[in-house]
């Protein structure tokens, strides 16, 4: 009885992958999911039986019918329903969603994909990179998806030939440049004969990378969600007698532990929260997807559709906005209607303002349009009756999307993901034209020269770069450094990951793009300031030897000056105040620098800080005679 229980717990503690599958008809989607079922022994025999019963017996059961479920899919051979599949292996626990192919049911693709964190587009060798597939990477970048693996099918019907292989990826890779997406795996496969999907194909030598499964197995998505931005939508107040009252809901992000401070929204009241509850007990903790409800200290007059966020990291607050938004209506859209909005927790009547274009999913053109009709995507511009509380869809994809009901028939006509608020003042855009042409900007000359500018603050501009490991006191050295420049009458400011992400890059997420992205700002920042005459203080991780170099080259060799904190990972872990290393423990938190992401040690910084031996003060001396030596500090 003990090993049942063990295994069920083991079973149950497992990480849960979603997936969707796409490609265009006869790419082979449900043949490969039906051999990855069938290889990883995920059929029963009588599943085996049945699907025997449908050909010859000197025939090979057809796997496809595994999730061509639908009496007219199995007639016209093509999938047209969402089909969704569980399967486990030790490693793992998977649900599939083998999405349609066609256009005609790009709805039933968005719909099966919106909640995958991983999606696996089908290309026929044969036919290469076509309009479908790029069709599909294209929606599969919309909906957030970070992780595409592309399978090369049917290396059977081309004699396993790398060259084809290279040449498929070659193109898709090209056409993939456009997308925001940061993990692409392409696997040369036969899913019918079940090469590279479950077990490596002596059939191509030439290929040394993973099988399907083992992608599925081993690609890191836990990372891929936001637990910095905490965000819990109320959905019901919980009071069994006079004597307790909680508020329930689901953690979308972020993570929330009691004694914290909350803010209340829209309502902008601040308290704290007593107690984290679930149907088990009081929690130390809670983050997504958890649904919990949470008893705060004070009386706060909360209902249905409001927000509970830390204060510092507020949600935007806002009745219009710019959204993507695919029409699943077989009745076209009419800007002149009002439609039900429904978003986390709240629902409200919302209007179309206007269509900025509709996309051509197939070249990714911008074409003019009045409305949209069924399958077909655009960039609306839309206003609630009620504020509502949302992050930008790349950030935080659960409070950046939502759905249009239509309040008559009560049918989902668009599903949305927002871009983020509305401008007060919108550029005009030509939309005759099939693409976007670029502002030609001319950076006008300031009328002070850097040497008057030199005189003035008695100094000479340059970025200081610190960068450790996480908890080795990166923000700390910073800010003592600010403190004693400051108190010397040098102009001096701080750029560190908090105050950067709670405004300049709100936006972004923490995927290898989005960082690179972080990180490419913050060097424009610093490049600014400096070109102002001031010192900048950067303070990032940065794990990266070329992040950092790019940082270097963009804000000027002569400006930049790295300094490395120097400091072991269990004493970082023992000074670590965030939280990070004890999510990494949980699993909760991936690609750690130091942990499972190395942190590449700068080669030759102009300065290394011996943290564990050396103390703050002691620290900030060092940089300020580094400082002196090189030229910057001009004040006696």
């Amino acid at each position: 009885m003990t090993d049942i229980q063990t295994f069920l717990q083991q079973n149950e503690e497992k990480e849960l992958l979603r997936f969707s599958t796409a490609g265009s008809v006869d790419d082979g989607k449900s043949t490969l999911i039906g051999r990855l079922l069938a290889d990883s022994k995920n059929i029963y025999e009588d599943q085996l039986e049945a699907l025997q019963k449908l050909v010859r017996k000197d025939e090979a059961p057809d796997l496809a019918l595994l999730l061509d479920g639908l009496k007219a899919e199995r007639e016209q051979g093509i999938t047209i329903d969402v089909a969704y599949r569980y399967f486990s292996t030790p490693h793992r626990k998977f649900i599939i969603a083998d999405t349609p192919g066609h256009e005609q049911y790009t709805r039933n693709m968005a719909t099966g994909a919106s909640t995958a964190n991983l999606s696996i587009i089908l290309v026929d060798a044969r036919n290469g990179v076509i309009t479908q597939s790029k069709r599909h990477a294209f929606i599969a970048s919309l909906l957030g998806i970070d992780h595409l693996l592309v399978a090369v099918n049917k290396m059977d019907l081309v004699e396993y030939k790398e060259t084809i292989f290279d040449e498929v990826k070659e193109a898709f890779l090209d056409f993939a440049a456009k997308l925001n997406v940061s993990d692409i795996r392409l696997v040369p496969i036969s899913a019918l004969n079940g090469d590279n999907v479950v077990e490596k194909s002596d059939r191509m030598p030439w290929y040394h990378g993973q099988t399907v499964l083992d992608i599925l197995e081993e690609v890191q998505f836990l990372s891929d969600r936001n637990l910095v931005d905490f965000r819990f939508p109320v959905q019901y107040v919980i009071r069994p007698n006079q004597d307790f009252r909680s508020y329930a809901g689901t953690v979308l992000s972020g993570m929330v532990r009691p004694g914290d401070e909350v803010l209340v929204l829209p309502k902008q009241i601040r308290t704290r929260v007593k107690a984290v509850v679930s149907f088990d007990g009081d929690l130390d903790s809670a983050f997504p997807p958890m649904s919990v409800s949470l008893q705060l200290e004070d009386e706060v007059d909360i209902s249905r559709g409001d927000m509970i966020v830390h204060p510092k990291n507020l949600t935007h607050t806002e009745q219009r906005f710019e959204a993507m938004l695919i029409w699943m209506d077989e009745i076209p859209m009419d800007p002149a209607r009002h439609y039900l909005i429904k978003h986390t927790t709240q629902t409200s009547r919302a209007s179309i303002d206007h269509i900025d274009y509709k996309v051509d999913v197939n070249t990714l053109h911008k074409n003019k349009a009045s409305n949209l009709e069924l399958n077909e995507i655009g960039r609306v511009a839309l206003t609630s009756n009620r504020p509502l509380f949302f992050d930008p869809y790349r950030k935080n994809r659960l409070t950046g999307s939502f759905i249009l009901v239509d309040y008559l028939s009560n049918n989902t006509v668009a599903a949305g993901m927002i871009i983020d608020r509305l401008p007060e003042v919108r550029v005009p855009k030509d939309l005759d034209s099939t693409s976007e042409s670029e502002a030609i900007t001319v950076r006008q000359p300031s009328r002070i020269s850097v040497k008057a500018r030199e005189t003035h603050y008695g100094q000479k501009p340059c970025t200081i770069w610190l960068t450790g490991l996480v908890g080795s006191g990166k923000s700390e050295i910073a800010y003592a450094l600010e403190h004693m420049l400051h108190a010397q009458n040098y102009t001096v400011v701080v750029l560190d990951s908090a105050t950067v992400r709670g405004g300049l890059s709100r936006d972004l997420g923490f995927s290898a793009a989005d960082q690179a992205e972080n990180l490419r700002r913050v060097a424009e920042c610093a490049r600014i300031l400096n070109d102002s005459g001031m010192i900048a203080i950067s303070a990032f991780l940065s794990p990266s030897k070329q992040a950092r170099q790019q940082a270097a080259e963009l804000i000027g060799l002569d400006r930049y000056l790295e300094i490395y904190l120097d400091a072991s990972l269990d004493w970082c872990k023992e000074q670590d105040h965030t939280g990070c290393y004890e999510q990494s423990e949980k699993g909760l938190l991936k690609n750690l620098a130091g942990v499972d992401y190395p942190y590449e040690i700068p080669h030759a910084p102009a300065l290394t800080i011996p943290r564990e031996s050396e103390s703050e003060g002691q620290s900030v001396a060092d940089i300020m005679t580094l400082l002196k030596d090189r030229g910057f500090l001009l004040k006696e």
